[in-house]
C-alpha cells in the first residue's frame, strides 16, 4: 500500500506501518498469493511492496530456488523492508522505482502481485502495461484494492475522525484509498493487453487489539495521520485515534479486542 503520489511516509512512520498495518494486511496477503498459485522456483515481483508483507510471504512459498523482488517509490518503506528481510531467503531484492517505470527486463517474472497499492498509481493503465511487459508469457498478476469504505466499518470510522480533526480536504484525500473499483481495474487491465481478467470481493473478519491504543498508533502510520500531526500537533492525532475507539466501543469484546469485517476487491489476470 505504498506508491506515488498518494501514499508517502516519512520519519519513523514506516516502522509503525510495519507494526500496526500488519494485522489488517495478513489475510489479504495470503489470498493475493493464493491467486497467483506460486510454485517453488518462481520469480516474483511485489509491486508497491511497502515494508515487504507480500514479498516475505512470497519468499516462503517460492523457496531457496526462487527469487523475489520488491519495488516501491518510498525510500523509508524500503529501508524497513530491507531490515526485515528474512536472511534465509537471500534472493529478496528491494528497489526504489515507480510502478510505470520498472527497472526490469521484459519477461522477467512468473508472477507480479500488488497488495493495496493500485489505488495510488497515478496512471493505472500505464502501470498495468508495465506489469504486462515484465511478466513472462502466461505470467500471473493479482492485486487487491479496498472496496468502498462503507464495506469496512473501521475505515468509515477512521474517515470521520480524519474529517473531524484534519478537515474536509484531508478527508477527501483519504477517500482515494477506496476509489479503485472492480470496473476500473478490469478496464485498465484490458487496455494493458492482459487476458483472463477476473475480479471478486473478499472479506475477512480481522481481530484488532484494544482500539484505545491501536487506533492512534495505526493512524500515525498513515499519511493522513501524519498530516494531522503536522498541521495541528501530536495531541490532535492522538485525539483523532481515540475518537475511532470511542465510536467503535460497542463492538469491543470483554478483553477489549474488536473483530471487524474488511472488504477488498481481488483482481487477477494473465499476460
Amino acid at each position: 500500500m505504498a506508491d506515488e503520489p498518494g501514499f508517502q511516509l516519512k520519519g519513523s512512520a514506516p516502522e509503525r506501518y510495519e507494526q500496526y498495518v500488519a494485522p489488517l494486511m495478513a489475510p489479504f496477503v495470503t489470498a493475493l498469493l493464493d491467486a497467483v498459485d506460486l510454485c517453488p522456483g518462481d520469480v516474483v515481483l511485489d509491486l508497491a511492496c511497502g515494508t515487504g508483507f507480500a514479498a516475505r510471504a512470497a519468499a516462503a512459498r517460492v523457496g531457496p530456488a526462487g527469487r523475489v523482488h520488491g519495488a516501491d517509490v518510498n525510500a523509508g518503506m524500503l529501508e524497513v523492508a530491507e531490515a526485515r528481510h528474512p536472511r534465509q531467503y537471500p534472493d529478496i531484492e528491494f528497489t526504489q522505482a515507480p510502478a510505470d517505470r520498472l527497472p526490469y527486463p521484459d519477461a522477467t517474472f512468473d508472477a507480479v502481485v500488488c497488495q493495496q497499492g493500485v489505488q495510488f498509481f497515478p496512471d493505472l493503465t500505464a502501470a498495468f502495461t508495465e506489469i504486462a511487459r515484465v511478466l513472462r508469457p502466461s505470467g500471473r498478476f493479482a492485486a487487491t484494492a479496498w472496496t468502498e469504505m462503507t464495506r469496512s466499518p473501521y475505515f468509515s470510522t477512521q474517515y470521520e475522525a480524519i474529517k473531524e480533526y484534519g478537515g474536509d480536504e484531508l478527508a477527501a484525500a483519504y477517500t482515494t484509498a477506496f476509489a479503485c473499483s472492480a470496473d476500473r481495474l478490469t478496464d485498465a487491465l484490458g487496455k494493458a493487453g492482459c487476458r483472463d481478467i477476473t475480479t471478486r470481493e473478499i472479506t475477512f473478519g480481522i481481530v484488532l487489539p484494544p482500539l484505545v491504543d491501536f487506533s492512534p498508533a495505526h493512524l500515525s502510520a498513515l499519511p493522513w495521520g501524519q498530516q494531522i500531526a503536522d498541521a495541528h500537533g501530536q495531541e490532535a492525532l492522538t485525539a483523532a485515534g481515540r475518537s475511532i475507539a470511542d465510536r467503535l466501543a460497542d463492538r469491543a469484546a470483554p478483553d477489549g479486542s474488536v473483530t471487524l469485517p474488511f472488504t477488498a476487491t481481488l483482481a487477477t489476470a494473465t499476460r
